[in-house]
């Protein structure tokens, strides 16, 4: 989980709550011992879709890349 953690630079901490939560990066347990173990594609496929979600770096995200009235009416509950 520390390769992990400085691969993708989080606290090898954050990494086991989110693992806890179901969250985070897909992981899978191996061995007699079930040590965490991380895909290093996985890793990247799931950086990728966290920027894809994110409308900072996805313009389709952005809130204000959509017309004024349609965005009006989907924040204000018109």
């Amino acid at each position: 989980m520390k390769d992990t953690a400085d691969y993708l630079g989080l606290s090898p901490h954050t990494l086991y709550v989110w693992r806890q939560r179901r969250q985070g990066p897909p992981s899978f347990r191996m061995g007699p011992r079930g040590r965490v173990m991380y895909r290093l594609e996985a890793l990247d496929a799931w950086v990728r879709e966290q920027e894809q979600a994110d409308s900072r770096s996805n313009p389709a995200h952005n809130p204000l890349n959509t017309p004024l009235q349609e965005r009006s009416s989907r924040f204000l509950g018109a």
